[in-house]
């Protein structure tokens, strides 16, 4: 491999120019996940309002999900051949035209598509923020930093539903503001990256881009998805178009796979996969994807449409998990720091993540909310135990110039898992709700009118009797889905428990690689180096980061 190529664009960076830099890239990242959450409890009314069906809801979520997995490899890859603040502030842009074209559409459809658009600045966003960070400060000194970044993304995360809800509630703002009100911070970001970052540009001459792998790895997958939102709806399970998209995403799943086992720099590195560790970090990553986004999608659809509470109220309502995820993750965090054993928390996170699910499976639309509340806050310590730690087990056993490409991997497979997630349990969903509809419709003798898979959204444009069962309906609907979630998240409890247990290393490195850096430094200029580089990289901070 020929060296990189570094043209030094600044001299190293104090620690109040790192400050300043730093709040344009939390302001950009707070942002990217901002326009996930504030959308998950304005989403029943937006598209309500723009008379939508169940699977375009599901698709709202899914287009962002799927666009942003597929290209944030791309992005990081980029990142090795050009400038990146430049880079970043293309993704600002990109993220910028799709917010303010999703805050246009007129209808389901465009929204989807600008949800889209906007994926992909955002995988440019959650990518590229990380990788300057990592340009900007040295590991030795990272830990100091990371509380802002837990900071940013627990105020976007928490606030994110609740901002959402009170959009939609406000009369002279409307829900087209979801989409607005990022896009003032996001123009901020811009402003205030070019006047603070300052990043030399480092080149690796022999970089190539994998277009081709990330490209048959988005249709496969996108085919797939497709297949599942329409399949006996509008064509039946053994038909010639389940047979077409079936085979045409298995096909171009192989190829992908043989393109990848043959790229010079690949999307997913195939040699880190087989190895064992990741592979079952990547297992359990895809169920605990699929389980996460896929169930908690819908929460804010259950509390709206199945039990009848404004926006505002069902972000609040949502809290629970929220509080769950944070505080198991502190917890655990500290806890592993102080034993150095990982593989007890993941397995005690996966089971707990089961069990939560496992309970939200027996909820209905009369349920009591406290036994909801206490089902949410058990998924969210479930997850909040187990998402973090599974990319922290694979760091563990790779080496340090390896770490970017294993840590992108997990993170690209819980992105599809959730991706799919989200279109599976969407698209038994909007079946369940159909057929429930259906035969109370016919049940209470009121004529229907042979609705399809997707039943409208807009409540308020429906007589109260229907309204009423198209509640119960979801309410009762929704815990089959959560009962689906905790079957998926059960493959998650089997790749922890076959993880190998070890004690995660306080070096920077593996052992052996750090061993011979050092002694090959002491052949040269007779330094002592090993003991002077060991730095425990699992503190909360670090880990925290991850």
């Amino acid at each position: 491999m020929s060296a990189p190529t570094a043209t030094a664009d600044a001299a190293p960076m104090n620690r109040r120019q790192t400050l300043e830099a730093l709040s344009g890239l939390l302001l950009v990242l707070f942002v990217a996940m901002l326009s996930s959450t504030v959308v998950s409890t304005a989403l029943p009314k937006i598209i309500g309002a723009l008379n939508g069906s169940q699977t375009q809801y599901t698709w709202v979520v899914t287009a962002t999900l799927l666009t942003a997995t597929a290209t944030t490899p791309i992005w990081g890859k980029l990142a090795d051949l050009f400038n990146k603040k430049l880079l970043i502030q293309v993704a600002i842009v990109v993220f910028l035209a799709g917010s303010v074209a999703a805050g246009f559409a007129h209808s389901a459809g465009q929204l989807i598509a600008a949800r889209a658009f906007q994926g992909i600045g955002v995988g440019g966003l959650q990518a590229l923020v990380q990788v300057a960070i990592a340009a900007m400060i040295p590991p030795r000194e990272r830990g100091r930093y990371n509380g802002y970044l837990g900071g940013v993304m627990a105020l976007a995360t928490v606030g994110g539903p609740l901002l959402g809800g009170l959009i939609v509630d406000t009369s002279w703002l409307g829900w087209r503001w979801c989409f607005f009100v990022g896009v003032p911070v996001a123009v901020v970001a811009l402003l205030l990256l070019q006047v603070t970052l300052h990043l030399p540009t480092v080149r690796r001459d022999n970089v190539k881009i994998d277009y081709l792998g990330a490209t048959l790895i988005a249709a496969g997958v996108s085919l797939l998805l497709v297949w599942i939102s329409f399949v006996d709806d509008s064509f039946a399970w053994l038909s010639w178009q389940t047979g077409a998209m079936v085979g045409g995403s298995v096909l171009l799943l192989a190829l992908a796979v043989l393109v990848e086992s043959r790229a010079a720099e690949p999307v997913v590195p195939l040699e880190i996969v087989r190895e064992r560790t990741t592979a079952l970090a990547i297992l359990g990553s895809l169920a605990v994807g699929m389980a996460m986004f896929g169930g908690a999608v819908f929460l804010g659809q259950y509390f709206q449409i199945g039990r009848g509470y404004s926006p505002t109220e069902a972000g609040l309502l949502t809290i629970p998990m929220m509080a769950g995820v944070l505080l198991s993750s502190i917890v655990a965090g500290r806890l592993i720091t102080a034993s150095g054993k990982i593989k007890p928390y993941i397995v005690a996170g996966s089971i707990i993540l089961v069990a939560g699910f496992a309970l939200l499976g027996t909820i209905d639309h009369e349920t009591s909310l406290v036994l909801v509340g206490a089902a949410m806050f058990i998924v969210g310590v479930g997850v909040g135990m187990t998402m973090q730690n599974l990319v922290l087990a694979v760091q563990n056993t790779v080496a340090l110039k390896d770490i970017g490409a294993a840590s992108s991997t997990v993170a690209f497979f819980r992105s599809l898992g959730g991706t799919i997630g989200v279109s599976v349990l969407g698209a038994v969903l909007a079946r369940r709700v159909t057929d429930r509809i259906t035969h109370d419709l016919a049940a209470a003798g009121i004529p229907t009118s042979g609705g399809s898979g997707g039943s409208t959204l807009n409540l308020a444009a429906l007589p109260e009797p229907v309204q009423n069962i198209v509640r119960a309906a979801y309410g009762d609907a929704t815990g089959h889905i959560f009962l689906i979630s905790a079957g998926i998240a059960v493959v998650g409890i089997l790749a922890a428990l076959l993880l190998k247990p070890v004690t995660l290393r306080s070096s920077l490195d593996l052992p052996d690689t750090a061993r011979s850096v050092a002694v090959a430094a002491d052949a040269v200029d007779g330094a002592p180096a090993f003991d002077e580089v060991a730095v425990d990289v699992t503190g909360p901070g670090e880990r925290a980061r991850r």
